[in-house]
């Protein structure tokens, strides 16, 4: 992996990693933050997100990712994510940017 794209691994994954407990954030708010897309996020997130906590970044509509549906679950349920009854987060109470500070 060459230099540019290592840092930019890194800036998405140590984004990831701030998101608090219980909340989430999306791929579009990280692309935001970090440069890049929303695909570019997805793919970091795919082949280097497992030691970070992944559920914790969703689709704009507050669903995860198709493959981390089940799973997901668990620790949603475990850190309070306030989620509608058809298993989405609820965005408006659970959304987490990261360039706002939190107060």
């Amino acid at each position: 992996m060459d230099r540019v794209r290592a840092e930019y691994v890194e800036q998405v994954l140590s984004c990831v990693e701030a998101v608090p407990p219980g909340r989430v954030t999306t791929y579009g708010t990280i692309a935001a933050h970090v440069g890049g897309g929303p695909r570019q996020v997805g793919w970091v997130m795919s082949h280097h997100g497992g030691p970070v906590p992944w559920w914790r970044v969703v689709r704009a509509d507050g669903s995860p990712p198709p493959c981390h549906e089940g799973t997901a679950d668990g620790h949603y349920a475990e850190e309070g994510t306030p989620r509608n009854g058809h298993g989405r987060v609820r965005m408006r109470e659970a959304f987490w940017d990261p360039a706002v500070p939190e107060e």
